[in-house]
C-alpha cells in the first residue's frame, strides 16, 4: 500500500506535469494578428500605421537589404531568402494563415530578421506598423 505521502506527492507531480503541458499548449498557437497589433501598440504607446509598416517593409537599410529583400515585393505570394535562396511561404496572414498564430516564433523571427536587416532589435512601433500592413492585405 502507497504511503499518504508518497500518494500526495504523486498527485502534486502529476498535476505539476498537466499544468505545464497545459499551459505549453496555450501557449503555442496562442495570438494571431489582431492580439499582437494590440500587444505592440500598447507597448509602443501609440497606434500602428499601416502605410508606416508598408514604408518600413520595402526601405533599404545600409547593408542594402529590406524585409521584402527575402520576403518578396508582395507578401501576398512566396519569397526567396536573399543569401540561401531557400523558399519562404508568404508572409501575409490572408494567404498564410500560421503566420502570426504563435507569439514565441513571431518574437523569435522579427528579432532575427530586424538584427538581419537593421543590425538591431525592432521596436514595438515598427512591429505594430509591419503587422497593421500586412494583416491588411488582401
Amino acid at each position: 500500500m502507497t504511503s499518504s505521502p508518497t500518494l500526495y506527492l504523486r498527485r502534486s507531480l502529476w498535476a505539476v506535469v498537466v499544468a505545464v503541458f497545459w499551459i505549453g499548449s496555450a501557449i503555442a498557437g496562442d495570438t494571431n494578428p489582431d492580439a499582437l497589433l494590440t500587444q505592440y501598440q500598447q507597448a509602443a504607446g501609440q497606434k500602428a500605421d499601416r502605410l508606416r509598416g508598408q514604408h518600413f517593409f520595402n526601405a533599404k537599410s545600409v547593408n542594402e537589404l529590406s524585409c521584402a529583400s527575402c520576403h518578396g515585393a508582395s507578401p501576398l505570394l512566396p519569397g526567396r531568402h536573399a543569401s540561401t535562396g531557400k523558399p519562404i511561404l508568404p508572409l501575409a496572414p490572408m494567404v498564410n494563415a500560421e503566420r502570426f498564430s504563435d507569439l514565441a516564433k513571431v518574437e523569435k523571427w522579427f528579432r532575427r530578421n530586424c538584427k538581419d536587416v537593421l543590425n538591431r532589435e525592432c521596436t514595438p512601433l515598427e512591429k505594430a506598423d509591419v503587422v497593421a500592413y500586412l494583416k491588411d492585405l488582401k
